[in-house]
């Protein structure tokens, strides 16, 4: 069989499977060997199945021979450690979950089963999935393919610097809080945070199996080497949760543009209380200068046209709070709640009013969501995509956190142009979307002049997920689009 690079995106490899060009077991082994080659360094594919992933590639082979055209069959993928897979543990990077072994598939890695997918195992997570690094008491800390001496991003870091290695060919992650968009811009590969109730938001953490529509916010979506991968696997993912696929069906509709000079594209200028990295700044001015030249109708939009952005983001703060609070036991939940009153700051007493807020008040934020969901309704009449930072920062060097978070956690600061900017701001640009469940599409646009890659996200209309995807997908033919990191050959 002909040889294949690595760094294809999933979309070439899948042609190359029907084509015969490649067999899975063929495949399963080059992905096999760059694992056992390039891992050690990385600490990226921290669950490995290799022996169950050959079996799977043979079946998938046989299936193809008797004329099986399942959409990935024979494609080997990896999953976020968070994702229950039948037989592989879920820790989520907590110690008291270490030993726990899942006995049943998440509804995504059954769709992807189902679809005849390779399973080579599962990637790095921070502890509870609750940091932009990936770094935990059991497996360690992932590095970033591009500079080893820099986070890769969290908590879908393994996922990203699999990905950008060419360790795998798709992932899936998750996201509340940039937790697929940051580690795609951290390592130069694409992600989509979908449409808040697209795909099933069950079957992460050592839990019951079971959807909980208590849990807001938080959603599953496709990483990969390039755009239209992302459709590609949401073609496979999409659909209702658990127990509503009696009678629901998805039906996404096509993108609003086929052609990029089409695009209405707003573009948010800098949130004044939060310093965004000058390079990243210039790469979005860049970016909407040259849209502008292309065709595309491009203008700075303020936060405005939400209201009051601090006013969103607190009441993000206070549902993340509220969400994240319901993984930890009591004992935690309190000391939680003593950090935060001894930090007198606005987002602080935001994060204590999700910590110890009553029934009544969680009816009232979601409330709340509402109206900011009407704005964005509003908003994607007169405009296709907003152009935005993933985050104010790019790839930062490795940071000591303790686990669980104690008072140092509120004091920490990441440097922005030489400023101190508290650690948790960050979060303002992945919230901008997540409060109200809004797709969102990171890709890169280059890299800055210590060689990081540099990203941004295309947050689209609610339930158009493809409208982001394409946009990116359309602009990579024209500023490129995924790059290998040096180092990193495609043997």
């Amino acid at each position: 069989m002909a040889s294949v690079d690595p760094f294809s995106s999933a979309t070439e490899l899948v042609a190359a499977l029907r084509g015969g060009r490649v067999s899975a077991a063929d495949l399963t082994e080059l992905y096999i060997r760059r694992i056992e080659r390039y891992d050690g360094q990385l600490n990226a594919v921290v669950v490995r199945d290799f022996e169950r992933a050959r079996q799977q590639a043979r079946a998938a082979d046989q299936a193809a021979a008797r004329g099986d055209r399942a959409a990935l069959l024979g494609l080997p993928i990896t999953l976020k450690e968070s994702f229950n897979a039948a037989g592989l543990p879920t820790t989520c990077g907590v110690p008291e979950w270490k030993g726990y072994v899942s006995a049943h598939d998440s509804p995504a890695a059954a769709r992807l089963r189902a679809a005849g997918t390779v399973l080579l195992g599962k990637t790095n997570v921070p502890p509870a999935l609750a940091d932009w690094q990936s770094d935990n008491p059991i497996y360690g800390r992932t590095v970033n393919p591009w500079d080893t001496g820099r986070t890769p991003g969290g908590s879908s870091g393994g996922s990203a610097a699999a990905l950008a290695a060419g360790l795998t060919a798709l992932e899936v992650g998750s996201d509340i809080g940039g937790s697929i968009r940051v580690p795609a811009a951290f390592c130069g590969v694409y992600g989509h945070r979908p449409s808040e109730t697209l795909l099933p938001r069950s079957g992460q953490f050592p839990i019951p199996p079971l959807p909980n529509s208590a849990v807001v916010m938080g959603v599953q979506g496709p990483m990969a080497r390039s755009a239209e991968d992302l459709d590609l696997a949401l073609s496979v993912l999409a659909g209702p949760e658990v127990g509503e696929d009696v009678a629901w069906r998805v039906e996404l509709p096509s993108p609003r543009r086929d052609r990029l000079a089409e695009f209405r594209v707003a573009v948010l200028p800098p949130i004044p209380w939060l310093p965004v990295d000058g390079q990243i700044a210039g790469a979005l001015g860049d970016l909407a200068a040259r849209l502008g030249r292309l065709g595309c109708t491009v203008r700075d939009v303020g936060p405005e046209f939400l209201g009051d952005h601090r006013e969103q983001h607190a009441l993000y703060r206070s549902l993340l709070s509220a969400v994240t609070s319901a993984r930890v036991d009591e004992e935690t939940r309190a000391k939680r709640a003593a950090m935060y009153q001894r930090f007198d700051d606005e987002f602080s007493r935001a994060h204590l009013r999700g910590l110890e807020g009553r029934p009544g008040d969680y009816i009232a934020w979601n409330g709340r969501r509402e109206q900011f969901r009407a704005g964005w309704r509003a908003f994607f009449r007169d405009w296709d995509v907003l152009l935005a930072p993933s985050i104010n920062v790019l790839a930062y060097p490795h940071i000591e956190r303790a686990w669980p978070p104690d008072d140092s956690d509120l004091t920490l600061t990441l440097t922005v142009d030489g400023r101190a900017v508290p650690y948790l701001h960050g979060l303002a640009y992945p919230a901008l979307s997540t409060v109200a469940g809004q797709p969102a599409t990171a890709f890169p646009v280059g890299r800055s002049r210590e060689g990081l890659p540099i990203g941004l996200q295309a947050i689209g209309p609610y339930l158009e997920d493809r409208t982001p995807i394409r946009f990116a997908a359309l602009l990579a033919r024209e500023i490129g689009g995924f790059t290998r990191p040096a180092g990193y050959d495609a043997s």
